[in-house]
Order: C-alpha cells, then structure tokens, then sequence
C-alpha cells in the first residue's frame, strides 16, 4: 500500500506542476479503523472506517494554497491542482513560506528500528467486542459499582506518505490497539464516576481489559462521598493522570508560532530559568513502539532528540520552517500537518526528569492539601499563564488521603507554579509524555 500512496503523492506533483504551481508538496494518509462498544454485555454500536485522504499544497511565487479530497481518480487530483493553483494566486502574499532546502532534508532514517506498526495481523470484530466485555464485567464487579456507562475497545493502522518537488520523499505506518472503560458508583446525586484505559502500538503490549475494568471500577468508587474542600493557599499534587497537561501548557507556550505572534507567556523567556535547576525536559521522537515517534517531520526534515529545557533554563522555540524563518532561526524538525492545512509545529514524545520519590512521599511531605486527579474545564491565560482549572481528586490531612474532594478550583500562575515543582517517579513509561505525578506548593483553592 506504501507504494500506491507514494504514486498518488507523485501524481500530484506532477498535477501542480501542469497547472502552474512554482513548487508544490503532497501527503497521502490511508488509514482503517475499527470501534467496537458494549453495554449489559451486548453489542451496542460498532463502527469501521477505511478511507484515504489526498492533499496537495501548492506555491505560486510567495503565495500557497492547500487543497484537499479522497478521490485519487486521474481526473480529482488534475481539478484539486488547477484549483489550488487558482487560489493560490489570490492569496496574499507571505515571505516566510516555501519548501526546505535541499541540504535541509533529512536523507537516511530507519522506520523499523523506530516499531511504529505492529506486523500482527487486525484483530477480529468479536476479540474487540471481547475485550470490551470483559472491561465491563471487570468494572461491574467491583464492589460499589452502580453501573457501567461505557466500555469499547479499538483498532487503528494508518499509512502515510508524504513527497515535496524539492526532491524529498517518504512515508512510513502506524497501528494502535485500545481499550477503555467508564465506571459509575453510588445513586441518585451521590453517583460518582471514573475511567480507565490503555491504548499502545503493539497489541502484545497491552494491558488486560480485566485490569482496565477493575481499575475503572475502583477509581470511581474511591470518588464516593465527596466533599468541597476549604478555601484557602495549600499544596497541590497533580496526579501522574493528569500532570501531563502543566507540562503541555509551557510546550504551548514554548511554541514557536505563539513565540512569533507576542502571544506566550514565555516570550522573552528564552535562556531563562523556567523550572527547578535539576530538571530537564528532553524530547526524543525517535522512542520505539511510542505513538509520537516520527521518522522526519511534514516538512521532510529529520527528527531528532533535543533538550527543551536544560537543567530548569529553556533553551529553545520548537519550529517549522515558516516559524523559524520569522524568529530567524532554523526549523527544529517538529512541523506536524494533516491533508487539509499547511504544517505547524509540534512536540513529539516528550519525558521530564524523574526524582527519587514515590506518589506516596510527596502526599506524605505536603501534610495537608489536595490530590487532584481529574481537571474540569480550563481558563488559561496563554499572555500571562493566568491559571484556573475546576478540579475533583482526594483531600491530604497530615500526610494522609481522608477523603474524596469536588466541585472546587484550583488557580495559580504557570510562570510560579513550574519554577516551584517537584515531580515523583511514578510515570508510564509507554506513554508519549512521560510526566510522573507533580506536587506545587501554594496554589489557591476556592471551595467551601
């Protein structure tokens, strides 16, 4: 399939160049998935997708235009390319767009070494319908358990190609088998709900659906009896469930098209200290059997592991090629794009240093406050990184989980709150962030 698509991105090429386009760039995505849920142990809904997606995007002179369809007949892709040569030349101009350079792209990458699909064969409706039966019986189980709202298992496998005329061409695939379940305990107003999934590139790596259920189960269980906690300044600990999404909110901001707009709360911020001294945050796309490995981005240009933040100083933008050339600086390999927009860029597999403490220490060092283990909702200043997010999780009394804590907010600044972080040691390491649970101390809490 890999060399059909590669043919498709020719003929689009080949498609520009007939219609006028200066320099043009392709991707071809062929992709099929399968998602089966279940409720009371029947089959609820089933779904399977097969398709493929053809986009082309086009320069005349310093104008562009992208253009999409999932038609690859001769014809489709001759009418995608006049049409997107015709819109391109009623786009303004812009001088930062254009193709990379020949010496720019990447020339020599290992696919395989990198394990991105799974050579097992596409797991039959019924075991996925298995799968999430069994999640469902697993979390019905568990004492406490009302009901189960959902429980669905998946597969997905993905081909991609993508050709430029400035001479790159490659493609690579991508498989993905899940599982997940969602568990609701107690009655009436006092019901309470949680999750739980799995989801990883190789099937043989998977954890059981039974353990997704149990987990599921008790999770929401733990929930029971909430309570609004007090208001006041206490010490926060994100959970290694959702921690991610601190660390995600400086790769945001560390961004380049957010850099070249004014509009971070890090601009200015380059070489300067934006997290404790002993922690890094490194990215390395190039991680085997992890969803975020890239062989070479959407620009052709290769990948490769680079520290974001060394020893707590940010060290650099993450950039395509359109954003380093308005920061006058080189792309750092992280353009991302689908069929029907230009790139932009993006992180790949990200990991932060890890400590020498377990969840269980940190909850026992912050004494009293809150274990937050589910964020609702989101105000996020992206200017400032103002910070205020509806939480639900567990309240800490004297180094001690007493009780289940919601319905309260939890508001900071984001400049203050990483500079003053201390992570565990307790992240999934299959995960594509690597992020353990993450303690900051004096944060504020809105709740009784």
């Amino acid at each position: 399939m890999s060399g059909n698509l590669e043919k498709l991105t020719e003929a689009m090429l080949t498609a520009a160049r007939v219609a006028g386009a200066d320099a043009a760039d392709a991707m071809a995505v062929q992709g099929t998935s399968v998602s089966i849920d279940v409720r009371g142990g029947l089959l609820e809904q089933a779904e399977r997708s097969e398709g493929i997606d053809l986009g082309l995007r086009v320069f005349v002179g310093q104008r562009q235009a992208n253009v999409s369809v999932s038609d690859a007949s001769p014809e489709t892709l001759a009418t995608m390319a006049e049409r997107a040569v015709a819109m391109a030349r009623e786009a303004p101009e812009d001088p930062y767009i254009g193709l990379a350079d020949a010496e720019q792209l990447s020339t020599d990458w290992d696919v395989d070494a990198l394990e991105m699909s799974d050579p097992a064969d596409e797991p039959a409706p019924a075991e996925l319908q298995r799968d999430a039966c069994e999640a469902e019986v697993a979390a019905s189980n568990v004492a406490g358990v009302s009901q189960v709202q959902s429980a669905t298992a998946g597969y997905s496998n993905s081909q991609v190609h993508l050709a430029a005329s400035n001479g790159f061409s490659g493609g690579y695939a991508r498989t993905s088998r899940a599982v997940s379940c969602v568990a609701i305990a107690g009655e009436g107003d006092g019901m309470e709900r949680d999750f739980d999934g799995d989801g990883r590139t190789f099937q043989s790596d998977m954890r059981s659906a039974q353990d997704v259920g149990v987990t599921a189960g008790e999770r929401a269980v733990e929930r029971l009896n909430a309570k609004q906690p007090p208001t006041g300044t206490y010490p926060v600990l994100f959970d290694e469930r959702i921690s991610s999404s601190l660390v995600g909110h400086l790769l945001a901001a560390a961004n380049g098209a957010s850099i070249a707009r004014g509009s971070s709360w890090l601009r200015g911020a380059l070489g300067e200290q934006v997290l404790p001294t002993h922690l890094n945050i490194i990215e390395d796309p190039h991680r085997p059997r992890v969803s975020g490995s890239r062989p070479f981005d959407a620009e052709g240009l290769p990948t490769s592991r680079r520290a974001i933040v060394e020893n707590g100083v940010l060290t650099g933008w993450t950039l395509d090629l359109v954003n380093g050339r308005k920061l006058n600086m080189p792309s750092t390999g992280n353009a991302a794009r689908g069929v029907s927009s230009p790139p932009s860029p993006a992180t790949w597999n990200i990991l932060i240093t890890q400590s020498d403490q377990s969840r269980e220490d940190l909850i026992l060092d912050m004494g009293t406050g809150l274990l937050v283990t589910s964020l609702i909702g989101s105000t996020i200043n992206p200017t400032t990184g103002d910070y205020s997010r509806g939480a639900a999780g567990f309240w800490v009394e004297n180094g001690e989980i007493t009780h289940a804590v919601n319905e309260c907010t939890i508001a900071g600044n984001l400049r203050e709150m990483l500079l003053g972080m201390t992570p565990a040691n307790d992240a999934r390491d299959h995960l594509s962030r690597v992020i353990p649970s993450i303690l900051i101390e004096g944060l504020t809490l809105a709740g009784n």
